[in-house]
């Protein structure tokens, strides 16, 4: 009866802290600033990030211009990376808001189509990338949350994964000029 009460016991703290593990978009609803997408990305944005490994090791640091700009609900994220290895990049992200808030997003090193949902503040946004390492290219899902700060800072975190396995995150800080 003993191991029984234990096991019970063990498997509803677990259930719990799983319930309390994740987060969801709805709790930012009332959160202030209110994250409007199609003002805070238009215009110009630096961006300032780093890539970690799962250990929490800095594995690249790197910046990015963003060139932003919405014509009604369609808006386009021109991005160009620069990394501290000196590498470069370009993503153009081409972005739809859909009538009941949700947006999707396409771009060239997207498998797919990246959905997502702002809410308050926040805004939650999830993809497949085509992640180019050493050679090779792994399709990994990135889960992206972005909070503002205020009209010209906005913070996200993104975690990756494969195959359901943590590789690392991204934290970047966005500033408008």
């Amino acid at each position: 009866m003993r191991r029984r009460l234990m096991l019970a016991a063990a498997t509803g703290s677990a259930l719990m802290l799983g319930g309390c593990a994740s987060q969801h978009i709805d709790q930012y609803r009332t959160e202030k600033p209110v994250l409007d997408l199609k003002e805070y990305f238009n215009g110009t944005l630096d961006a300032y990030g780093v890539f970690t490994d799962r250990s929490g090791t800095v594995v690249k640091r790197f910046t990015v211009v963003m060139r932003c700009s919405w014509q009604g609900n369609e808006g386009v994220l021109d991005e160009d990376f620069t990394y501290s290895d000196g590498s470069t990049q370009k993503r153009v992200w081409r972005l739809t808001q859909l009538p009941d808030g949700h947006y999707t997003g396409t771009a060239g090193d997207v498998v797919g189509t990246a959905r997502g949902q702002a809410q308050g503040n926040a805004f939650y946004w999830t993809y497949t990338l085509r992640l180019p390492v050493d050679g090779s290219v792994y399709e990994v899902h990135f889960e992206d949350w972005m909070y503002l700060m205020n009209d010209k800072v906005m913070l996200n975190k993104a975690t990756m994964r494969k195959f359901g396995v943590t590789l690392g995150e991204v934290t970047l800080a966005f500033a408008k000029r």
